[in-house]
């Protein structure tokens, strides 16, 4: 390994370090303002961090790396494990007594934008933990656009801009430079996260939830302040309209909202995975609401709002429950453990096997069933207008059959810890595709993880990292190949 490469990686993820560190200051100002005794430790955190940060970026700095593939591989993996232990450490050290494996926990799924929580009485929580788990789903959404726009990409194992960024067609490109659609996301990021929260707090939040809960749902995260998030708010169906609506837009690819909003480009809609994702949200989601209509006598109109909102988190990977919809039937339950294997769109802060997968795949079958007829004919797997290569539909299947083994595998763990089949199995799928609830008595939408052990936490933990940086990222560090000169 190029010692030159070792350091940029350290300079570079110093630097986000002390832009971390700088944000822990925020919730220390509010429990300053609150009167709480925990502003100490978020400002203790803040210095020790900050100042190990500067000192380790002053040590390695110099002249800027070129970007190459194992750069990314490596940068990638550091910065979510840095994220992840450094988000953990106010957490660990605050008043509230968490073991070090809880505490990794909350914050790789706040970082992650999984939203499964192991604290319980969230409600008499002191007001900086709360802020400090929104601000790292919020910053972690910033990070996971960015990775699936511009760095998966380049490192060819996902992202929706392997259709649109960098197509070689320079139109379908939302802005020419980098810098200019960074700033532009930044600007939309910033302007969603204050319309959600001016419409929650409209909607009858308080101020500070309706912050919160904005910043947990345009990351699609699902950190909320109350231990039953959204049912703890009373004739919510208001709420309720307005989560699935911010839900929905942030499980599109950030690319295409930028093209709609900025260039005015309705074309840019026409995405595939854009309308298989809004069809099988409202299919899953109209299914469930006539189901529960049907078989528990719910008036037709709650039951659509309930069941578009909570599909709507669970496809979104948002995480967010206003009602324990594992109550509602088998079918519900089995279709809530389905809906999380599937995810929103690539691009998107959404997790999951994601949208344009599901394209790709039915593409590549339905040309191999006609080749079936026709051997002799070419039929080319298409996305859109334009032609997915033969790397592309691989990488594709590659990341699904890891993903399932993966499942497998995390499921056989869990049990060998004790658990039972569907806690088990649930609970891995809901890490790996960053949804948050699983289904059944323990991790349901009504329950958390705060009574599973910390070796079972350690597991979901890297289920979570594995499933957000889309499996292949991480993986290919454990090639003796990667680290080879």
């Amino acid at each position: 390994m190029n010692a030159n490469l070792l350091r940029s990686v350290i300079y570079i993820t110093a630097l986000c370090a002390l832009y971390l560190s700088i944000a822990m200051f925020l919730p220390a100002l509010v429990d300053l303002y609150y009167g709480h005794s925990d502003w100490q430790v978020f400002a203790m955190s803040g210095f020790m961090v900050g100042g190990v940060a500067a000192a380790a970026a002053l040590a390695t700095r110099g002249p800027p790396p070129v970007f190459n593939k194992r750069l990314g591989f490596l940068l990638v993996n550091v910065l979510w494990a840095m994220f992840s232990l450094v988000g953990a450490i106010p957490l660990f050290l605050a008043e509230h007594e968490l073991t070090f494996a809880q505490a990794l926990f909350e914050s790789i799924s706040g970082i992650t934008t999984t939203g499964s929580t192991v604290i319980v009485g969230l409600d008499d929580m002191p007001p900086g933990i709360l802020l400090w788990r929104s601000l790292l789903t919020w910053l972690g959404g910033i990070g996971i656009v960015g990775l699936g726009l511009f760095v998966l990409p380049f490192l060819k194992v996902g992202g929706a801009s392997i259709f649109k960024l960098e197509s070689s067609d320079t139109g379908d490109k939302p802005f020419a430079r980098l810098a200019s659609f960074t700033r532009a996301f930044l600007i939309a990021y910033v302007l969603l996260t204050l319309a959600c929260a001016i419409a929650y707090d409209m909607a009858g939040m308080s101020h500070f939830d309706a912050l919160n809960h904005a910043m947990s749902t345009i990351a699609t995260a699902g950190f909320s302040t109350h231990d039953a998030s959204f049912g703890y708010f009373p004739d919510n169906e208001a709420l309720l309209i307005i989560g699935t609506i911010f839900l929905t837009i942030c499980s599109l690819p950030f690319s295409v909202i930028i093209l709609l909003a900025v260039r005015n480009r309705l074309d840019a809609a026409r995405d595939p995975q854009i309308l298989v994702f809004l069809g099988y949200l409202c299919a899953i989601s109209i299914a469930l609401a006539v189901y529960h209509h049907l078989r528990n006598g719910v008036d037709m109109n709650d039951a659509l709002i309930h069941s578009f909102f909570n599909m709507a988190s669970i496809l979104s990977t948002g995480g967010f429950a206003s009602d324990d919809y594992t109550l509602w039937g088998p079918f519900a339950v089995l279709t809530a453990f389905f809906a999380t294997f599937i995810g929103g769109c690539s691009g998107s802060t959404a997790g999951g096997i994601k949208a344009y997968r599901f394209v790709v795949m039915f593409n590549v079958v339905r040309a191999g069933l006609n080749k079936l007829i026709y051997p002799n004919a070419i039929y080319p797997v298409r996305y859109g207008a334009l032609t997915v290569d033969a790397e592309t539909q691989r990488g594709v299947f590659l990341f699904v059959s890891l993903y399932i083994f993966l499942w497998v595998v995390g499921s056989i763990g869990m049990a060998l810890f004790g658990y039972d089949f569907l806690t088990a199995t649930s609970s891995v799928i809901t890490a790996l595709s960053n949804v948050g609830p699983g289904v059944g008595p323990i991790i349901g939408p009504v329950g958390n993880f705060s009574t599973i052990s910390d070796p079972a936490l350690y597991l979901l933990s890297l289920m979570m990292l594995l499933g957000r940086l889309e499996i292949l990222t991480v993986l290919v560090l454990l090639t003796p190949i990667f680290w080879r000169h």
